[in-house]
């Protein structure tokens, strides 16, 4: 095994290095390269990955990837609006969908999570405002994001807070892991090892990127 290899890289087809864990298929690497860890504001793709991190648990990221494209027709594309309509049809349609993972207790919950975003959004303007109130300071973080370094945590001092707050709100099948898992994905960190050729596009991504809207306040922050 590489130096490279070790620090939890490897190589694809056409030569950049990546993170390990997306080496199983190519989707998953298409996933890696244009959309993990690069920032996020919009609010539909913000509740829509708040949502898919509740139904992964239990199962892999790659599972829910490759059913995505099903779970967007099952839920209205994930527009909190339309979703917060849903009733008991509704969830006896989505339990028969072989597309998606058929869980009862998920599907309820992310209804009722659609209806909990409404309410935030009239608190905060938008889900990215509340969402990117969270986002750790630069430093707090590692200096150096590698395979070892994440191997020590699952969840930070935000994704807790975010978590309990949430929890506070009425929200559901938002663990402090499952919040982590989703600031990873929507670039509220970056944790994309050094080496991966699409770091650097991150973090020249989140610079450019103005943070949008009022932060929580602190009692907010702490889930008092």
């Amino acid at each position: 095994m590489t130096a490279r290899e070790r620090a939890g890289l490897f190589a694809g087809e056409d030569g950049a290095w990546r993170c390990r864990w997306c080496a199983a298929t190519p989707t998953y690497q298409a996933y890696h390269d244009s959309e993990w860890g690069f920032p996020v504001t919009d609010d539909r793709r913000l509740f829509e990955k708040l949502c898919l991190e509740g139904f992964q648990a239990g199962l892999s990221w790659l599972t829910i990837l490759n059913k995505r494209e099903a779970f967007r027709r099952g839920f209205a594309n994930f527009e909190a609006e339309r979703m917060a309509r849903f009733g008991p049809a509704d969830v006896e349609r989505l339990l028969a969908d072989a597309g998606i993972v058929r869980h009862r207790g998920k599907i309820e919950s992310a209804i009722n999570n659609a209806k909990r975003v409404i309410e935030l959004r009239a608190e905060f303007g938008s889900l990215a405002a509340y969402a990117w109130g969270f986002e750790p300071a630069p430093a707090s973080r590692p200096k150096r994001i590698t395979h070892a370094v994440l191997q020590t945590f699952t969840t930070s001092a935000e994704s807790v807070a975010m978590s309990k707050d949430l929890k506070k709100r009425g929200w559901s099948f938002v663990g402090p892991t499952t919040v982590y898992a989703f600031m990873q994905a929507m670039g509220l960190v970056n944790d994309h090892v050094e080496g991966c050729q699409a770091r650097e596009l991150a973090l020249a991504a989140r610079a450019k990127l103005v943070p949008p809207g009022p932060k929580p306040s602190k009692g907010a922050k702490s889930g008092g």
